[in-house]
Order: C-alpha cells, then structure tokens, then sequence
C-alpha cells in the first residue's frame, strides 16, 4: 500500500524553510517530510530520528537521491538534544513531528500494530525494546489495564475488558492480535458490538501508547525542540488523536502566554514584554476536501504550528 504523508504541503510551508537552516524531522517514517525539507536546503542540514530500523532503511536511499547534507538518527525523538549535542547542534531552524504510527507500521501484518491482520502482539515501534504489546497483555495486573484501557484509549469498558483478559490468560497466553480482539468482543454488550467501527480499536491504542511510552515522549520532545529553535524558527506538530492533540495544544499555549501582568498598573505598550513563542494558528489545521477523499487516515489529522519570537 502507497504510504502518504498527512497534511504534508501545509506543514512544510508552515516551516518558512531557509535554504541555509538547520532541520529536524522527529519522525522521519518513509521520509515524506524529510524528503520536501531536504529539497529546500540545499545549504542547509537535515538531522531525522526513527525508532523504527527499517524505516531509516528505506529512507536513506529515498533521501540520498536528492541530496547528501542529512544524518540519519536511530533513536526515539526524546533524546532529542542528547543525539543533536553530539554533532555539536545547540539551536534549530525547526522541527515538523508526525506522531502515531506509521501507515506501512500498520500495513505489515507481523508488527502487530492492527486488528486487521492475525499477527504477534508486538506493536514495538523499536523492534529491540524489550516491552511489547504481549508483555502488557499477558504479565500487567489488572488495574495497570484499566488505567491504560481508559486514559489512553479512553475506553469506557475498561474494566470489564481488563477482567476478561485476567480471565483468558489465566487458562492460556494471549499470543495473538486475533485472540485479544476475541477476548475484547466477549467483554462486551450487543449495542457496542453492532456500533459503527472496530470494537478493539481503542484497546489497540491505548496498548501502543503504553508500549512505546508514547505521550511521555511526545512531552519531553516538546519541551526540548522549543528549548532549541531559534528566533524565527517553528516547530509543526500533526496528531492524530485527542491525547497527542491535548499536549500539544496545552504546551503550545503555555509558552506563546506572556508574563503575567497587574492590570492596575500602567504600562505603555513597549513596556509589556513579549511573550517568547506565538502561535502560527490558532486553530488547527485539518486535511483539504481533496486529501480526506485520497487518503482516510487524514480525517482525524491537526496540525499545529508554533514559532520562537526571541
């Protein structure tokens, strides 16, 4: 399946790219991003992270025909300023972060990511970390399931399927992605079975943020690529889900707020500091008309954009 990069045109010019600038792509993938950033800099370097081997695989042919001026990182996007600090990269001219998984993650049976396909419980986005999707499944006690269940997939018979799977593993492993559906659809009522959309889907994600410690990465990589652009430099944020969006959204506005102020005091306008950050857009953007039609997995896409002011 031909993997697309959601909202791809609106985020990279959303960077205001310089030729000459210094770019990262936190989540490189099969180099959509990379690929549109690394034509726009020819005087310029591209630094792109992936937990994910073969994605840094398949990218490095794509981007090597257009140019040479990148480096390739094998690591989580959290280790953003340690990977950077050792190529002597203190300040940035921006970051664009695709966060979720990855279309061809999904498309490959034996990842384990999709209730689609009859798989291992893996979802391992680092293929040599030790926690996968059957560690949590068959080894975590019953009220680390529920928490996850429902913070992170916001499941609302959370507990009923966290008992089901007590129940299941006791008699046999949950080996398979198949096994767990199984075990998700027996833990719940008619009505919510008959309901448009797959009854595991929120189980799926919430075992793959868990997994891949996902929203506690995505905090840390905030924190540290605002730390490192420089003025004028933006960072472009595309979620896919309420949770990633919250962070997002919660972070961003906390740094483009300005120093708080006593309104009985008078201040002249030039006197009021300016906050560090501002927001780009206010609202996020969403997929075009065209590119909801061509590509379904961009109907629940939000890109944010935020820039460095000093």
């Amino acid at each position: 399946m031909k993997h697309y990069s959601v909202l791809l045109m609106e985020s990279i010019e959303g960077l205001h790219i310089q030729s000459d600038g210094i770019y990262v792509d936190g989540t490189l993938g099969r180099g959509g991003h990379s690929s549109e950033i690394l034509k726009r800099i020819p005087n310029g370097h591209l630094y792109a992270f992936d937990r994910d081997e073969s994605a840094i695989a398949e990218s490095r042919e794509r981007l090597s025909k257009i140019g040479d001026n990148f480096t390739l990182i094998h690591n989580r996007f959290s280790q953003l300023k340690k990977e950077l600090t050792k190529y002597g990269i203190t300040s940035i001219s921006g970051m664009v972060l695709d966060l979720g998984v990855s279309s061809p993650q999904f498309d490959e049976a034996q990842r384990g990511f999709s209730y689609r396909f009859d798989a291992p419980l893996d979802m391992r986005m680092d293929q040599s970390q030790e926690i996968s999707a059957w560690t949590i499944v068959n080894t975590w006690d019953y009220h680390e399931l529920v928490r996850i269940f429902y913070q992170y997939g916001e499941e609302s018979f959370s507990k009923q399927i966290a008992r089901k799977i007590e129940q299941a593993r006791a008699v046999k492993p949950i080996d398979t992605t198949f096994e767990l559906v199984d075990v998700i659809k027996s833990a719940l009522p008619s009505k919510v079975l008959n309901k448009k959309g797959h009854p595991a889907k929120k189980v799926f994600q919430a075992i793959r943020i868990a997994v891949n410690d996902e929203l506690r990465e995505l905090q840390i990589v905030l924190e540290d690529a605002l730390d490192l652009l420089m003025p004028n430099g933006r960072l472009a944020v595309i979620s896919f889900q309420s949770l990633e969006d919250r962070i997002v959204k919660e972070t961003f506005a906390s740094r483009s707020k300005g120093p708080q102020i006593d309104k009985r005091i008078p201040l002249l306008p030039s006197e009021i500091e300016e906050a560090p950050y501002r927001l780009v857009n206010r609202k996020p953007i969403i997929a075009s008309e065209e590119e909801l039609e061509e590509n379904n997995r961009s109907h629940s896409a939000k890109l944010r954009i935020i820039e460095r002011v000093r």
